[in-house]
């Protein structure tokens, strides 16, 4: 298997007309993982949206490749197919469908005819998973989200990512409504992935998650792109200080797109 690639070139983002991400350049390649951070408004929800297919969001220009190939003119499950994974920050109840049931169409799915994976294999690994991440056996046979817990749902995404192993994952505020006992078993799910076949893209607003998973690399989002970038260190002077002073140092004024995003 070769090292996944993630690579965003000068990419443009309407909603309904108005511009929200404005110009961003972003490479992510396969043993790193990435966090964008970001006053509210700023375009980061946008920006994973956008990358994975969602109707609302119109790709205006620029470019965006998953280990070369257009994602942009992929379908969504296409986009899914080629190794990309999202983590949403509401994820959708769907009842009558159980947990395993969807786990178990999502992996075969992305599997040649004839190649899908047989109970045994699944059961055994699904299990192995749900016990890494705290979860009971009955998860697998409940409906996917149906009446879930806000970390229920959280630890049900970082299961989806486990049990799928993409090339290139975008976790967008998953940390959101954690305790701390969550968010460390969250995080030991998400590090548990590392290897040189995952790269990751992290969207969060808190340093505290960033506590549990060491990314390689910061960006900062303001105005619909990314202005500034650094190591660990970033997010821990962003808790520390704020965004002002990246405002003071660049002549921002706004950092919104003005639109919540």
């Amino acid at each position: 298997m070769s090292a996944s690639n993630l690579k965003i070139e000068n990419l443009h983002v309407s909603i309904e007309g108005k511009e929200i991400i404005k110009g961003l350049d972003l490479e992510i390649n396969g043993g790193e993982i990435h966090a964008v951070m970001g006053p509210n408004g700023t375009g980061k929800s946008t920006l994973a949206s956008a990358i994975m297919g969602h109707p609302k969001y119109e790709i205006t220009e620029g470019t965006v490749t998953i280990d070369g190939k257009d994602l942009l003119e992929m379908e969504v499950d296409e986009r899914a197919k080629a190794g990309l994974f999202l983590a949403m920050q509401y994820p959708s109840e769907v009842s009558g469908v159980t947990n395993a049931d969807f786990l178990r169409t999502s992996i075969n799915a992305r599997r040649e005819e004839g190649d899908e994976i047989s109970l045994m294999k699944f059961i055994k690994k699904m299990d192995e998973k749900m016990a890494a991440l705290g979860m009971g056996e009955e998860f697998s046979q409940r409906y996917l989200n149906e009446g879930f817990s806000g970390g229920e749902k959280k630890r049900n995404e970082i299961l989806q990512l486990m049990m799928l192993e993409p090339k290139i994952a975008i976790l967008d505020e998953i940390d959101s409504g954690l305790d701390i006992d969550a968010l460390k078993v969250v995080s030991q799910g998400v590090n548990s992935m590392r290897s040189p076949e995952f790269g990751c893209l992290i969207i969060t607003h808190y340093q505290r998650l960033l506590n549990y998973i060491t990314p390689d690399k910061v960006h900062v989002i303001m105005q619909g792109r990314i202005v500034k970038s650094g190591g660990a260190e970033l997010a821990q002077r962003l808790e520390a200080e704020g965004y002002d002073w990246i405002k003071e140092e660049l002549g921002i004024e706004d950092e919104t797109v003005g639109q919540e995003a």
